[in-house]
């Protein structure tokens, strides 16, 4: 295709003028009808102001920043409001302290301040020891041995046998003995005491030892004090079983080996059991 315009030898020059000619007097005229347009529009009256389009835009994002602040404010406002509003039961529930207790627990704090004990222990006081109680239970032995007893005493307590009186005039044991003087003697273990008793329905301490010396003829006062004064004091290293243990007011037959047999006190029987003290002597009947 080929270029029509100056730079176009082969194109008339008139024809190029009369088009250019065409194009000017195309935009006057459209210059024209603008301008007519715009004349068209009626002018604002005296003192109003006259927004263009940048003024316009600044209005309006002036506008739009007093209604983002607007919000704000209110949102600030009503948030506090509704978390207020929400808490108000629980400060409402919130209970008041008991006057009455907090009085009784600062009467109790003073009183503890200075009317409180002071106990002082000496530094040399000696520390107590704590035991525990124990507990036993009888066993089957010491129930039959004490039904034994109880018979023992009842056959006892009804004894028409012999006296020693009866021995005397006639000995059961002709023969004396000291080592069967102590086994006669253990023929009465468990007889019950009695104050004044000389038989097996009951013995004191010396008539117990009048009873079994006067079985082998052996004539024996019923008393301690005759009866020690009847033996003869002997070394307590020396004694032997069937010699007679004189203490104050107290005597009994001796068993050997630091034992004494013997009707003890009231409520007691007749039974074996360590001497319990040092202040005694021997007496030894025969020599």
């Amino acid at each position: 295709m080929t270029k029509v315009g100056p730079q176009n030898p082969a194109e008339d020059p008139t024809q190029f003028a009369s088009r250019r000619a065409a194009r000017k007097t195309r935009r006057a005229g459209s210059f024209r009808e603008r301008s007519a347009a715009a004349a068209a529009i009626p002018k604002p009256a005296a003192g109003t102001a006259v927004l263009s389009v940048p003024a316009f835009a600044a209005t309006a994002a002036k506008k739009k920043r007093k209604s983002s602040l607007l919000s704000t404010a209110v949102i600030a406002v009503v948030v506090p409001g509704l978390f207020a509003t929400v808490a108000l039961p629980a400060y409402a529930f919130a209970p008041v302290a008991d006057t009455a207790d907090i009085e009784a627990s600062q009467a109790l704090e003073e009183y503890k301040a200075t009317d409180a004990q002071t106990v002082l222990v000496d530094a040399g006081a000696a520390t107590g020891t704590v035991a525990r109680d124990s507990f036993t239970a009888t066993s089957t032995e010491e129930l039959a041995a004490e039904r034994r007893r109880v018979a023992l005493a009842a056959s006892y307590s009804a004894y028409t046998g012999p006296t020693a009186s009866d021995y005397l005039a006639n000995p059961a044991y002709p023969t004396f003995d000291l080592n069967s003087v102590a086994g006669v003697g253990q023929q009465y273990l468990g007889t019950p005491y009695v104050y004044g008793g000389a038989t097996p329905s009951g013995f004191d301490c010396s008539g117990f030892i009048q009873f079994v010396y006067a079985q082998f003829g052996v004539a024996l006062p019923h008393s301690v004090s005759g009866q020690a004064a009847a033996g003869t004091k002997i070394a307590i290293a020396d004694a032997v079983p069937g010699d007679i243990v004189i203490m104050s007011g107290h005597d009994g037959i001796y068993m050997g080996n630091g034992l004494i047999m013997d009707a003890p006190r009231a409520g007691g029987v007749v039974s074996i059991r360590p001497i319990w003290t040092t202040s005694y002597y021997i007496v030894r009947i025969g020599i």
